[in-house]
């Protein structure tokens, strides 16, 4: 069984957001870039399934500039077999990375396709079920717990009212959660490897791929600073102070 793992590069966790002074876009020159998280835990999940002998391929996938290929060597020190980089400078909506993906699993035709269930920084939270959508297979997102096997998946999702569990044929779309994994490390050894791996490198207009964007970002804003606290002696100066400001009756 093959899997085909998506992975984004993102501005860094740990890194302080900064907005362009044009307000066009989030400044990225000169800014530490990592592997989006949630995307880490789907390359540790299809990982595991390889240890465990139900996975025999993990190709991992990444769309975007040149840079994007660190993250597919990242992806490979983790232990993912092959890679391949989907060439776009221009931005993308989940729709155009839905498309692609689609494109290449009718190439690939993987068992499953594993993604982070978002990007830290859209946030959108789309593209699988676009996916899912577009290739008319089943979908099991917000994973907190995966089985695989020949034919079908087993997969506990985290929803509003607690845990869900489905069962679904293959070829599938998962995305994963925080609460499946903890990723591991790439060991020194391994990112040696991992430069040695193949990456294959494609674009839109092989992929036969229309991703032509109907949206347009006019202006990119920092939200408002956060107006400091005050602290109160008691209950009593509390209630008053909610009062004063109208919050109460």
């Amino acid at each position: 069984m093959r899997a085909l793992v998506a992975v984004k590069r993102v501005v860094d966790y740990a890194v302080k957001v900064r907005v362009k002074a044009d307000k066009s876009a989030v400044e990225t020159a000169g800014v530490k870039m990592s592997m989006n998280p949630f995307c880490e835990i789907a390359v540790e999940e299809a990982m595991r399934l390889k240890e465990s002998g139900v996975l025999t391929e993990v190709v991992a996938v990444s769309i975007g500039p040149k840079a994007c290929q660190e993250t597919i060597r990242t992806a490979l020190a983790m232990g993912a077999d092959r890679g391949i980089h989907i060439q776009h400078d221009d931005p993308l909506t989940p729709l155009g990375v839905a498309k692609l993906l689609a494109k290449l699993s009718e190439k690939e035709k993987p068992d499953v396709m594993l993604m982070g269930k978002q990007a830290i920084d859209g946030d959108n939270n789309q593209t699988g079920q676009m996916l899912a959508a577009l290739m008319g297979w089943p979908q099991a997102t917000f994973a907190s717990k995966m089985t695989l096997e020949k034919g079908k998946a087993t997969v506990v999702r985290e929803v509003d009212g607690g845990m869900e569990t489905v069962s679904m044929g293959t070829p599938l779309v998962v995305t994963t959660d925080l609460r499946l994994n903890e990723p591991r490390y790439a060991t020194l050894p391994n990112i040696m490897k991992a430069k040695k791996k193949p990456l294959e490198t494609t674009d839109a207009a092989t992929l036969g791929a229309d991703v032509t964007s109907k949206q347009k970002v006019l202006s990119v804003a920092e939200p408002a600073a956060r107006q400091a606290g005050a602290t109160v002696a008691d209950t009593a100066e509390l209630v008053a102070k909610l009062k004063e400001k109208g919050l109460i009756m």
